[in-house]
């Protein structure tokens, strides 16, 4: 039989004959078998909704197989539709297809799929740990059908990774709207959305993956980056003293090993742990942690090591990082900064792995007894909490990554409380470093993608970049001068450090003015033939699009971190303004349930149409937050929406008044 080509194997969508089974390939990190939560009566709806994506002559067949699958993982993937041609993301114009918009959004998915930027890439899931893209080939293969057929007179609509299909709409309008994960509230316990992800009727997206917009491991890295710095920063404005700093931290795998490059390009010494094998090989052959050390004895005398000789150094231990924080206090050795960027926003599903438990022993557990699971890892967290009270008693800095790590070590009963009992015991790094530094200012993690594929293009979008913003910084007011400053050292920098995974991509941190003139300088590059198409996109980890009360909206002390009007609001008014798609979710970073956010990308082709759009709708992505953490009585936001009005005569923010704390001191409430 003759293989099909890349262009005919898209065009084909759901094949007509019935593949051959698929063997999983051992070499490639595979998601954890998720637990057995569907009654008899569920698994057959199951497999009828599993079923309805093909014709009923073939249902015999692919019954078995599936209901095999559904065993087997917990969920159905329908492996043996993987698609045979390599996975990564292609120069846009290899792309079939009408609309040059609809090509960028087809390279995205690929990228987000690639085996080299996903963590479980045969199982659709692109990082932590459960954030998938699709849930099953068929949605993939579909999806991809239907890009490569549209025009720009219609938009296609994505309910939880399936592909409703395409509706006429007009050429200003997304061409791809999606949502990921949104459940009734009285039926969005944890086990709801397990329970409904089997069943196949919704699916976690994270925000970057289930958006397509995933660069790998680069943004992590720079949002990790300016957090260190700054960490570093307070460390030393409040001891006095400089010197090699030392940074432990957990998580390889989920959280994409951001945090050894990261801690190379901030200057400490980085010991990040992680009991996944496959996870310290791929980052260690990746150049993104500089040495692998398996014995907590020899780690120890490494890290002194690099103390003693004022190295920086990133190390991977292979093991838990609950025995690394023990010994460390047992052998006295300061740790000056501490995380953990573990998946812990999935922590009974291969997100967090409990100490005294190996990597196969915890896949096992939680597949067939998920309750003693619970129960290992709650006392693993309690267990890791002490461990870092000590450290912090003796001057550790700890801050939460808002990987749900505090919030899951409280439900555990673990020491992390604050004696309000209603606070946290140590600060987000939201709370103390990036909210007000950056976010209420309108700093955020501006991406942008080059869809030619060319690393030339790259190299000049960082030359571009970095012009727009040293020309920004001459007349910057003073409050953002340092946030400039580190941003053009990172651009300067990009290059050298070897960022990118995957696709042509690079991220910073930029305000609205930022984003908007080196947009449109791209934009004036594309026109003048300089260079390629440009996709723009974010970060959840953002100004605007995210409502999440243990990470990105942490410092909003006005009670309303629990709402969600704001993601909400950003995803409406971006699609009205001019993206090329757009997407909401119940989730994102910290876990289904903890946060709604609402994601963007952007199609840059040198047009006229596209210089209109990037002015209008990064103006709003990014002000609509500003503008909201004003409202809440933010120093540096009620400051940055000011300046916002006095640029845009169109804008017009309603200011909150300030209340005399000694006025409400002195009622009787």
């Amino acid at each position: 039989m003759k293989s099909l080509s890349f262009i005919e194997a898209i065009m084909e969508g759901v094949p007509k004959n019935i593949p051959l089974k698929k063997d999983l390939n051992p070499l490639i990190n595979h998601a954890p078998k998720r637990k057995d939560i569907l009654s008899k009566d569920e698994k057959i709806v199951a497999l009828k909704n599993a079923l309805r994506y093909f014709p009923a002559t073939q249902h015999k067949e692919l019954a078995v197989d599936f209901l095999a699958e559904l065993k087997q993982f917990g969920r159905i993937y329908m492996h043996r539709f993987r698609p045979d041609y390599e996975m990564f993301a292609r120069a846009i114009n290899e792309y079939p297809g009408t609309t040059l918009q609809a090509k960028a959004i087809m390279l995205m998915i690929q990228n987000n799929l690639d085996p080299a930027v996903a963590q479980h890439p045969h199982e659709l899931i692109t990082y932590g740990g459960n954030g998938s893209v699709f849930q099953n080939w068929i949605q993939y293969r579909l999806t991809m059908k239907y890009l490569a057929e549209m025009t720009d007179e219609q938009t296609l609509v994505m309910y939880s990774g399936h592909p409703m299909g395409l509706f006429p709409s007009h050429k200003n309008a997304p061409r791809v709207v999606v949502s990921n994960g949104m459940m009734i509230p009285n039926y969005s316990k944890p086990d709801d959305w397990e329970k409904f992800n089997a069943m196949g009727v919704t699916q976690f997206g994270q925000m970057t993956a289930g958006s397509y917009m995933y660069i790998g491991p680069q943004g992590i890295v720079h949002g990790t980056t300016i957090t260190v710095l700054n960490a570093i920063r307070r460390i030393e404005k409040k001891s006095g003293e400089n010197g090699r700093k030392l940074f432990l931290t957990a998580g390889l795998g989920g959280m994409s090993g951001a945090q050894p490059k990261a801690g190379n390009i901030a200057g400490v010494i980085t010991v990040c742990a992680e009991i996944n094998s496959k996870a310290v090989e791929t980052r260690h052959q990746q150049g993104w942690v500089d040495e692998i050390i398996r014995d907590l004895d020899s780690l120890c005398t490494r890290v002194l090591k690099a103390k003693a000789e004022n190295e920086v150094v990133s190390i991977a231990f292979l093991g838990n990082i609950v025995d690394v924080w023990e010994k460390f206090d047992v052998e006295n050795i300061h740790v000056d900064l501490g995380s953990d960027q573990t998946s812990l926003h999935n922590p009974w599903a291969g997100g967090y792995y409990p100490v005294g438990l190996t990597l196969e022993e915890a896949n096992e557990m939680m597949a067939v007894d998920a309750e003693k699971f619970k129960k290992i890892v709650q006392e693993s967290l309690r267990r890791h909490s002490n461990s870092i009270n000590k450290h912090t008693k003796k001057g550790t800095y700890f801050f939460d990554y808002g990987n749900a790590f505090l919030l899951e070590a409280s439900r555990a009963g673990a020491a992390v409380m604050a004696e309000n009992n209603i606070d946290f015991k140590y600060p987000s790094y939201i709370q103390d470093i990036l909210g007000p530094l950056c976010f209420d200012f309108g700093f955020g993690p501006f991406r942008w993608v080059c869809a030619s594929g060319n690393p030339d293009d790259l190299k000049k979008t960082d030359e571009i970049a970095c012009l727009v913003l040293e020309e920004m910084i001459k007349n910057s007011p003073s409050e953002i001068q340092e946030q400039m400053a580190d941003n053009i050292k990172w651009i300067k920098g990009a290059q050298e450090n070897k960022l990118v995974v995957g696709s042509q991509a690079r991220i910073l941190y930029a305000d609205a003015e930022g984003r908007m003139l080196i947009a449109d300088a791209f934009n004036k590059a594309i026109a003048k033939g300089e260079i390629g198409e440009i996709i723009l996109g974010r970060d959840h980890h953002d100004v605007s699009g995210t409502d999440s009360p243990y990470r990105e909206t942490s410092n909003i002390y006005d009670g309303s971190k629990f709402t969600a009007d704001m993601a909400i609001q950003n995803v409406i008014g971006d699609s009205f303004r001019g993206a090329t798609w757009v997407s909401i979710h119940n989730g994102g970073g910290v876990g289904w349930g903890e946060v709604i956010n609402g994601g963007f990308g952007m199609l840059l082709d040198g047009s006229p149409e596209a210089e209109r759009n990037l002015k209008m709708m990064l103006h709003w992505d990014v002000n609509n937050g500003v503008a909201r953490r004003n409202w809440a009585r933010n120093e540096n936001a009620v400051f940055a929406i000011k300046r916002a009005m006095e640029a845009e005569p169109l804008l017009k923010v309603t200011l909150a008044n300030e209340v005399d704390e000694a006025l409400l001191n002195g009622l009787n409430v």
